[in-house]
């Protein structure tokens, strides 16, 4: 209760809510959300730390000298009411002293919007403007990534394959909003075979937004599933913002749609190519083996053979991994090279990443934040052999209205994966995905977590020689 009452005096609370700020990307109300919400101060940074960014800096000063001005402000209306003993001042000086964090909890949001009118706002104007002619002029094919998951892991692909062949660019790190865009244009030097530029859906709009500025040539789907639905008003919605790049794209053979997402069959228009663990573009898939290590498989196209290994896990892997290799043909790039790219194809990090831990096999997908990542990942589980199998997940974010849906589809998902144990970290999903799991008569050991750092901190001596685990999904402190 002490530490309640105290955290907004420490000395580390305006570096807290420049946390807040900066794990909410800086919007003002899910800040002021998470703000009201929070009953302890002192556990708002558990999971990361402040990113010492200018923005954050310049922020965190503010805060403080606010605060500190305030704080003096009171202690000269003290001084008054005792030097010159005016009358009630002392009250309404203490008031000042007191209500500090409260104040500046909320006052910080005047710098910011000074900051974002006056100087981000025209600077990206600026940036976007110049981008936007980089874009236009440049000969190189341009490739759009769009979808509602897996958008990273297809632009990685595309970079590994096409770069065995080509001099290829691609936007950096999950960088896929306008203002990364117009950053990332200016690094290019203009003899690039082909772009790959990641688009990073938030908003209605954000897709036809990106793609006027970008000029894409081509474009993927990486599918459709329930995500930012505090901003859309539905799946249905989020689709057509994201399916709205292929108006922009001259010729429509040259857009390429995830088959296996049944949320974007609707979407599909005549001319479009549908990629899947079948094939892509007129290749098919075939002699596929698996195994914690990666994938084996064949491609066939006429008298065309390709044989290919990949270091990806999962049959859901299988559609990228050949659309990545048949653009490589459209492309001019030899079997060789294809060959070569597809094996240097790694899990990105926190995606499907697999790693030793005490005799056990890990499987890293805390980065996955949707509901068809979980159901890859549940087949997954599946198919591998272990003498254990145990998944840990908190459920997802960002689920708006079909958070009950979602969740106990989740949980009957996680029943269907064969493991033993489930492993839930306790939250507002966790009932809708025990619900999921009764309904689909889960007879494995269920462990409800209180503390998930601790568990995760400690992971080493939950697990056996033998094991097999999945990690999916991470909650950022601001939905805990």
């Amino acid at each position: 209760m002490s530490s309640m009452l105290l955290s907004p005096f420490s000395p580390r609370y305006p570096t807290m809510l420049t946390y807040m700020l900066q794990n909410t990307e800086y919007r003002i109300l899910p800040y002021l959300q998470w703000y009201w919400r929070t009953q302890d101060f002192s556990r708002v940074m558990k999971r990361r730390q402040l990113v010492p960014t200018r923005a954050a800096r310049m922020l965190l000063w503010a805060l403080r000298i606010g605060m500190v001005l305030q704080i003096v402000a009171g202690l000269l209306l003290l001084y008054f009411w005792y030097k010159y003993g005016l009358l009630g001042s002392w009250a309404f000086a203490v008031a000042i002293i007191i209500s500090y964090p409260l104040v500046w909890a909320h006052a910080v949001v005047v710098p910011l919007l000074l900051g974002r009118w006056f100087i981000a706002m025209p600077r990206d104007a600026r940036q976007i403007v110049r981008a936007e002619r980089i874009f236009r002029e440049h000969t190189g094919a341009k490739i759009a990534v769009a979808g509602s998951y897996g958008k990273t892991s297809m632009k990685e692909l595309l970079v590994t394959v096409l770069g065995a062949g080509k001099k290829v660019a691609a936007t950096p790190a999950n960088k896929n909003v306008s203002p990364s865009h117009a950053l990332w244009a200016q690094t290019l030097a203009g003899d690039e075979d082909i772009l790959v530029i990641e688009y990073g859906e938030g908003a209605p709009g954000d897709v036809a937004r990106f793609a006027r500025r970008t000029h894409p040539t081509h474009a993927v789907i990486t599918g459709i599933a329930a995500a930012h639905l505090d901003h859309y008003r539905s799946t249905e919605a989020a689709a057509k913002d994201i399916f709205t790049v292929a108006s922009f794209i001259p010729n429509k053979s040259q857009v390429y749609v995830n088959g296996e997402s049944g949320a974007a069959r609707p979407f599909l228009q005549p001319g479009f190519n549908v990629y899947d663990r079948h094939g892509a573009l007129g290749w098919e898939v075939g002699n596929v083996t698996f195994s914690i290590e990666g994938l084996n498989f064949t491609m066939k196209k006429g008298k065309q053979k390709l044989k290919l290994t990949s270091n990806l896990l999962g049959r859901h892997n299988i559609g990228p991994l050949s659309l990545a290799a048949a653009l490589g043909k459209e492309f001019g790039l030899s079997d060789k090279q294809i060959a070569a790219g597809i094996s240097q194809a790694k899990p990105f990090e926190h995606r499907m990443q697999p790693y030793r831990l005490s005799g056990a096999w890990i499987i890293d997908d805390t980065y996955n934040g949707n509901i068809e990542g979980i159901r890859a990942g549940a087949e997954l589980l599946r198919e591998l052999s272990a003498k254990r199998k145990v998944y840990v997940t908190p459920g997802l974010v960002d689920q708006g209205k079909e958070t009950a849906r979602v969740h106990e589809e989740m949980g009957r998902l996680i029943a269907a994966s064969g493991a033993d144990k489930v492993v839930l970290m306790k939250n507002s999903a966790t009932g809708y995905i025990r619900k999921g799991l009764e309904a689909a008569n889960f007879k494995g050991e269920l462990q409800v977590e209180e503390n998930p750092l601790e568990f995760y901190a400690n992971l080493s001596h939950f697990v056996a020689a033998g094991d097999l685990v999945l990690l999916q999904n991470d909650w950022p402190d601001n939905y805990a």
